[in-house]
């Protein structure tokens, strides 16, 4: 009878431990759970841009570090109702070790649940959390330095429309286009910076700027592009405005003109043909920045209560060289643009910036472009 009790209590303890795997997640080969990360996108995958880089980010490590880390994507959608209530529900399940999130539209809804879920670690890329008195320690905030990626950008724009070698463009014009999401101090920060680089290389360039008034409507999007090469006779578009961004890209196939690509390099991503059209991506390399926000976790150097502000000199941002850059434009043109990036990343140019300013010097940096 005694060794009937010992053979049941055995079976009983076994079941418990696997009860328990299956609650924490899988054991790896060390013995350990794995790290499980809960990526929040508040949209969609698919963009083949920002939302999509993330997502890639967390692939690299789970690429590298294999059992080590166990990851889900949640596409929230552009539902702006269902994204804190999701956050919450993640919090509420407590089997997440981090929640990653992102972009400023993410700010809000982090400030009212961080706080309530102080054991709860937290993520946030492209903005940051106003940690003034120490709020908030549960939270790392990644900040990029889009300002130095778009002065690159705007360089480029304006060598490219103003090249007597290149295809597509009128010399005789010195006007190109921006075609942002919604306004806000991000995206400020990157027209800024792409006005203050296209006015390095021309004082007097044009820059004809549209705001769709959100980051999905695609169609919206390829009309306001189409506006500005056929109306406004811009040559190349530089558009920051996520999977409504990508209407640009199809209104430069449609009446053959450039257009630049952002946060991934979305040439390489789309191929041939729309590749043909985008000479560079300025990119926000959200990816390589969550794959070393995960490391930095496994190795519980982390530091939380803070944020980081990644540039060209960390990685953070760059223009993409791929074999369309280099087929589409000229040797000195890249050349010149390699140079500018080196002077930024060792201080000689210092790029402007949204951040801090007043709407009203914001306004005027547009109005000097008109």
């Amino acid at each position: 009878m005694k060794r009937l009790l010992s053979i049941l209590m055995i079976v009983v303890l076994i079941f418990s431990l696997v009860a328990c795997g299956e609650k924490g997640g899988e054991v790896g080969e060390n013995g350990e759970k794995p790290l499980k990360i809960a990526l929040l996108l508040n949209g969609t995958l698919g963009d083949k841009s920002f939302f999509d880089s993330s997502n890639r980010g967390l692939e690299m490590a789970k690429e590298k570090f294999g059992d080590k880390i166990e990851f889900k994507p949640v596409e929230m959608t552009t539902d702006e109702t269902k994204w804190k209530p999701t956050l919450y529900d993640y919090c509420d399940d407590g089997s997440w070790d981090v929640i990653i999130a992102g972009t400023w539209q993410m700010v809000e809804p982090l400030e009212e649940v961080a706080p309530k879920y102080p054991d709860q670690k937290f993520i946030l890329f492209d903005d940051t959390m106003n940690y003034d008195g120490g709020a908030f320690p549960n939270v790392y905030s990644i900040l990029f330095k889009q300002n130095e990626v778009s002065f690159l950008a705007g360089a480029l724009a304006a060598r490219i429309t103003t090249s007597e070698d290149m295809e597509k463009v009128n010399p005789a014009d010195k006007i190109i286009g921006f075609l942002g999401g919604t306004e806000n101090t991000t995206i400020d920060d990157f027209l800024i910076g792409y006005i203050e680089g296209a006015k390095y290389i021309e004082e007097d360039i044009k820059v004809v700027i549209s705001f769709v008034g959100n980051f999905y409507d695609t169609p919206k999007g390829k009309d306001l592009a189409l506006a500005q090469y056929q109306q406004n006779g811009v040559d190349i578009g530089f558009n920051v405005a996520g999977l409504a961004g990508l209407g640009q890209i199809d209104a430069a196939v449609d009446v053959d003109k450039y257009a630049i690509g952002v946060d991934s390099d979305q040439a390489v991503i789309m191929g041939e043909p729309k590749a043909n059209y985008i000479p560079a991506s300025a990119l926000k390399n959200v990816d390589n920045a969550i794959l070393r926000a995960v490391s930095l976790e496994l190795e519980g150097k982390l530091e939380y209560g803070k944020n980081e502000s990644l540039g060209i000199k960390e990685g953070g941002v760059a223009i993409s060289d791929n074999e369309y850059y280099q087929k589409i434009v000229p040797q000195t043109i890249r050349d010149e643009i390699a140079e500018l990036s080196d002077k930024i990343e060792n201080g000689e140019i210092k790029v402007d910036t949204a951040f801090g300013k007043t709407p009203q010097e914001i306004q005027d940096i547009k109005d000097s472009v008109r």
